[in-house]
């Protein structure tokens, strides 16, 4: 039976001979007991180690790997959804290969989709309107506030969008207040878009067929809007929000994304009013969201926009963004393939929104109120949002959650200035070097796993040799972390135990041999109770800025407290340390892994697949940089999560074998990645490449080549090399491209004049200087040479204002700027026109100078305007470059990129 260790006044007490004795007799005791209790078992630890390890990947691949089973036509019924149905739409569409803007393809798959708009129509039920609208916009220009496209004028004209608005017949009022569910039918030009958005499409044609069946016992109406023109910077979402009859009737917005091919589509924004994600947590069958995505994608973090943000900026509503998430490496890329579509990823949404869509429709209280334009409504009313393994979801205001939180900081705090009272002056030494302990795991752990992305570049063909492997970034960054956060903490432990030796020294006369033992047991309690303070502070500072995901710090914070608190926590401050239970790590962790694990898994895999396009400007960042945010995460993610389970390292027998096997791994994965044995990239993964036929006619003379680009991370030699077309590769090659400047290409060292001709090149040409008020204007007439997608630059250290109009015959102006530069190019504006086969290809462009002299020497440095035109068109030349491409390469598109034919046009400064 094990005895209870005598408090330290007892062992201090003087007393006779014969109680001498005793004392040594219980201090010989209690040294072997204590010594027992300080080596710990190393098996005990390594088998925890692993529990928690394959408990995060349980909860894991159950939260977002657990799809429902897909349903036929037969067993969905009329009113339900079946995924067998939906597919069917999927294959039609992306057997029109890509469809963008203005493609004859596009046309083909806009004719599909009414065809089937047309049979819901002609199968609803009798109790039911059926109302299609197949609508052309007007030219429109998209400014929008934040996001990927401020600071830039998206106009557009001539592109179509196929809308489905669903009602009850005896409802009066239920055309007035629609609810509005939205997806794009275009693609970027790489791909077919079996994902990106195909599988929306889809779901959306399924969905309504089945609202058609249920809508007699509505409230509301449901309006289904089919645009094209996302892929151009959201401007289908735009011109139906600023121009259709419908809109104005919309009060939620719920929109359908992907950025990747299937999996579960999950909810990554929501608001700015709660009503709908807390309406869809009541009928969802299968919910899934996570308000960290949220925060992520608001932040900036990920570059990329949604019709979503047209709905809340520009028309003021709330709503939910949905979004597949799986294999975000295809993405844009010609393997977003239907094959990548998991079975019941198709029914999970489908299920998802029809419940939720039959639940609002029905609603007496849908939101009436909007924001006003490019405004948000207070935080305060906003909702904090996660589901727990994709059965449950957690939902309520961003107030109630402040309250809470602020709740627990001040308790928290009460709590460690109460027991750093009682513990006088060593109890403030030990709570500083407890946050030492902190400091120094973050600072080894990121430094350690660092280290290895700045080696990656030098012993790889690519700084990102794991885009196809992802599991190697376990022993590339994970391995590492763990090291450094390990050895981060250790030096703190020996602090920490010499500081408690010193003490303990003082209070009790014990053997050193005892004394010792003490000090490594309490240097352990304090830095298992340094992840207390880790993830306080990050709750305040959450709760400070009002970030949702703030509740993961709560969880993490309450549920280990708790378990301290109810096996380990004494009122009496001279109780000798005892070890820390087994079972108060188990308890600690069961409750964070089950709520949070999932999460960080799915978020370090999202962004090892947005190294593919990482780079925004090609050549423009290092090629270490996406190796080092990569490990900045998995560092992140380990100091946060590891630093309870880590506490009790230092005490077991373990640490020597962990902290070699570590070693080993990493190693082994260098090994691995130097010997070149796993590719970087695949024919399934493969990496981002453009093909662009450029000619330049900004000089005097008209300068073409074929230029060859990458926005994933790496040099281009290697490709270069296998392509044989005397390509010169380096930083001095820098195009400009108007919306972006690719560094570091390779370009062909002999002019390539075949496959282009002189009439498509934009004319750039000043008709007047003359203006009709006191400001000096000066007048340019643009001709795109037949292109409807060009983008233009205007200088705004030049320019104060400028109007466009369509032709040179127009008075309408399209828009009116008041000198406001884009966000990423320091003193340019940039204007994105892109439209339909009837879209016009003249402009005119009316700009007001400024006041201010500028120096003649400047005006030399800096055109006017920069005008790109992008042609959808294969010169023989970039035919034969691509069909020499290897085949781990893939073209990559996204709005404002170049498609593989573009001219480059410049005005320099005139008088």
């Amino acid at each position: 039976m094990r005895k209870r260790h005598p408090k330290g006044s007892d062992l201090s007490e003087p007393s006779s001979s014969s109680q001498e004795t005793d004392a040594s007799s219980d201090k010989e005791a209690l040294d072997k007991e204590v010594q027992a209790d300080v080596k710990r078992s190393g098996k005990v630890w390594f088998s925890v180690l692993i529990l928690v390890t394959y408990s995060s990947w349980v909860v894991y691949n159950y939260q977002l790997g657990n799809l429902p089973k897909p349903l036929t036509a037969k067993q969905a019924g009329k009113r339900g959804f079946s995924e067998f149905e939906a597919i069917k739409h999927v294959k039609a569409l992306t057997q029109f290969g890509p469809h963008p803007v203005s493609s004859d393809a596009l046309v083909l798959a806009l004719e599909y989709v009414l065809a089937e708009v047309e049979k819901v129509k002609e199968t609803a039920h009798w109790e039911v309107d059926v109302n299609v609208d197949f609508f052309e916009s007007k030219f429109g220009v998209n400014r929008l506030v934040g996001g990927l496209f401020k600071g830039k004028s998206l106009v557009y004209s001539d592109i179509s969008h196929i809308v489905l608005r669903i009602l009850p017949k005896y409802e009066s009022d239920a055309g007035d207040n629609a609810i509005l569910v939205s997806s794009h039918i275009d693609t970027v030009f790489t791909t077919g878009g079996a994902g990106d958005c195909s599988s929306c499409v889809a779901v959306m044609l399924e969905l309504a067929r089945s609202v058609s069946q249920s809508a007699h016992g509505f409230k509301n109406s449901i309006i289904f809007l089919f645009n094209t023109g996302e892929e151009e910077g959201l401007n289908g979402a735009h011109s139906f929000i600023t121009q259709h009859p419908w809109s104005s009737t919309v009060r939620l917005a719920i929109d359908l994304e992907a950025m990747g091919v299937g999996g579960k589509s999950s909810i990554f924004q929501a608001g700015p009013s709660p009503w709908a994600i807390e309406n869809f947590a009541l009928a969802a069958k299968y919910p899934s969201g996570q308000i960290i995505g949220q925060d992520l994608f608001t932040s900036g973090i990920i570059k990329s926009a949604t019709d979503f943000q047209v709905y809340r900026e520009v028309a003021g509503l709330s709503g939910l963004d949905f979004a597949f998430a799986d294999n975000t490496a295809v993405y844009h890329t010609k393997n977003d393939k239907i094959e990548l579509i998991k079975p019941g990823s198709l029914q999970h949404l489908g299920e998802n929104m029809l419940a939720f869509l039959l639940r609002v429709a029905s609603a007496a209280d849908l939101p009436k109120d909007k924001t006003l334009q490019g405004e948000e409504k207070s935080n305060s009313d906003s909702a904090v949002y996660f589901d727990v393994l994709g059965k449950y979801m957690i939902v309520y205001r961003q107030s109630l959650a402040t309250m809470l939180y602020v709740s627990v900081i001040m308790q928290s705090i009460l709590i460690w200035v109460l027991s750093v009272f009682m513990g006088g002056y060593p109890a403030v030494v030990s709570l500083i070097l407890s946050c030492l302990s902190i400091i120094l795991s973050w600072i080894f752990s990121v430094a350690f796993s660092v280290a290895v992305a700045f080696i990656l570049p030098w012993i790889s063909s690519s700084p990102v040799p794991y885009a196809s492997n992802p599991w190697m970034v376990v022993g590339l960054f994970v391995s590492p972390a763990v090291l450094g956060s390990i050895s981060g903490q250790h030096v703190a432990f020996i602090f920490l135990r010499k500081k408690s030796s010193n003490r303990n020294s003082n209070k009790i006369q014990v053997s050193p041999r005892l004394r010792d033992n003490l000090a490594k047991l309490e240097a352990e309690r304090w830095l298992f109770k340094a992840g207390f303070i880790q993830w306080l502070v990050l709750l305040a500072l959450g709760t400070y800025y009002k970030l949702g995901s703030t509740y993961l710090a709560l969880v993490w914070l309450v549920t280990p407290a708790f378990a301290y608190g109810l096996l380990e926590a004494t009122l009496s401050p001279i109780r000798l340390p005892k070890p820390l239970k087994l079972a108060t790590l188990l308890i600690s962790l069961a409750v964070p892994i089950l709520v949070s694990s999932g999460s960080f898994i799915q978020l370090t895999g999202t962004m090892i697949g947005m190294l593919i396009r990482f780079d925004s400007n090609p050549g423009g960042t290092p090629e270490w940089l996406g190796n080092a945010l990569i490990a900045v995460v998995i560092a992140t993610f380990i100091s946060l999560t590891m630093v309870y389970l880590l506490a009790y390292i230092h005490l077991s027998g373990a640490k020597k074998s962990i902290v070699t096997a570590l070693c080993i791994i990493t190693a082994l994965s260098l090994a691995l990645v130097s010997s070149g044995v796993l590719p970087a990239f695949t024919e399934d993964t493969a990496r981002a490449v453009n093909v662009v036929h450029v000619v330049d006619t900004s000089g005097k003379d008209q300068v073409a080549f074929i230029s060859l680009f990458s926005n994933t991370p790496g040099n281009l030699n290697m490709e270069a090399e296998q392509i044989k077309e005397e390509f010169r590769c380096g930083r001095e090659n820098k195009i400009d491209f108007v919306s972006f400047e690719a560094k570091y290409s390779c370009v062909t060292k002999k002019d390539a004049e075949v496959g282009w001709d002189k009439n498509d090149i934009p004319v750039l040409r000043v008709i007047n200087d003359k203006g009709r008020d006191e400001r000096s204007i000066i007048a340019v007439s643009m001709d795109t040479g037949g292109s409807s997608r060009w983008t233009l630059r205007i200088d705004m250290e030049e320019i104060e204002d400028f109007t466009m109009q369509v032709g040179e015959e127009e008075e309408e102006e399209l828009m009116i700027a008041r000198g406001e530069k884009s966000s990423n190019e320091e003193g340019w504006h940039q204007i994105q026109f892109s439209g339909g086969k009837k879209a016009p290809t003249s402009f005119v462009l009316k700009l007001y100078k400024k006041e201010e002299e500028v120096s003649d020497e400047k005006k030399k440095q800096r055109p006017l305007l920069k005008l790109r035109t992008d042609l959808n068109r294969r010169t023989p030349q970039v035919q034969r470059v691509l069909q020499r491409l290897p085949p781990f390469c893939t073209m990559f598109g996204k709005s404002t990129s170049p498609f593989t034919l573009a001219f480059l046009a410049s005005l320099t400064y005139t008088k």
